[in-house]
């Protein structure tokens, strides 16, 4: 092969490798506008799978393991929502439009201890540890906060202009439901618990994936859809940068 087809094949292997940049970059920038939810949406797609036994025996021993287990629900302090279903954990958040992103203005949570079984072992799941990483089907109404109910408009209307951009969210977990549960396994005060550590949070799921990737995607879908096209553009410019370079040596 000549040296000027050479060349041309050098020359469109750095094009592609620097457009492979510009892309990957692009896709780790929309990444973190995502916000926590990219970070919880990859741990319950990449920690190992393992059973409730195991999750204890992990619990019995010097070894920390960040894994991912699922079971049924269950505790003995039931308590009912409107509907009378019943709950083992409800949270309530205020939250104020701030750009992109609802920031939390107040929250309220109602919980009882509770945990996961199979037919042989139950797994408690600390309470205490539930953050960012609870992703449930949210029950949600938006408006200002001139339509707040009267006793937050109380509490929050002195912060807030009346025309302010405000998000009422519930978020609960029933005992009817089946969970993915991902933690550290350690021995707390009922036995074998799975709770947040290695500087990761405990993250709790009572959706199957797809819903969840959805629902952790949030108001920022077309965000997550943009990074993944980025990164698999960018991914593609790589290989075809390797075979320009590979052709031109």
């Amino acid at each position: 092969m000549s040296g000027g087809f050479l060349r041309v094949f050098l020359v469109i292997g750095v094009v592609a490798a620097l457009g492979a940049a510009a892309s990957l970059l692009a896709g780790a920038v929309a990444l973190r506008r995502i916000g926590p939810g990219y970070r919880i949406a990859r741990l319950l797609a990449a920690a190992p799978m393992t059973t409730l036994e195991e999750v204890a025996r992990l619990a019995e021993g010097p070894e920390r393991r960040y894994v991912r287990a699922r079971g049924r629900i269950t505790s003995d302090e039931e308590f009912p929502d409107e509907h009378e279903r019943p709950l083992v954990f409800r949270r309530q958040r205020v939250e104020t439009a701030e750009g992109h992103r609802w920031r939390p203005l107040q929250e309220e949570r109602l919980a009882v201890p509770f945990g996961i079984e199979d037919r042989t072992r139950f797994i408690a799941v600390d309470v205490d540890a539930l953050g960012e990483g609870l992703v449930v089907i949210p029950r949600e109404a938006t408006g200002t906060a001139a339509e707040l109910p009267g006793s937050l408009r109380g509490e929050l209307g002195t912060t807030l202009p009346a025309d302010a951009a405000v998000r009422l969210r519930v978020d609960q977990v029933s005992a009817v439901e089946h969970a993915t549960v991902c933690g550290v396994a350690q021995m707390g005060p009922t036995g074998p618990t799975l709770t947040a550590g290695l500087g990761r949070p405990l993250v709790l799921s009572t959706l199957e994936p797809a819903a969840a990737m959805r629902v952790l995607a949030g108001d920022q879908r077309r965000t997550a859809v943009t990074a993944a096209m980025c990164l698999v553009a960018g991914l593609g410019l790589v290989a075809f940068a390797i075979m320009a370079f590979v052709a031109g040596w």
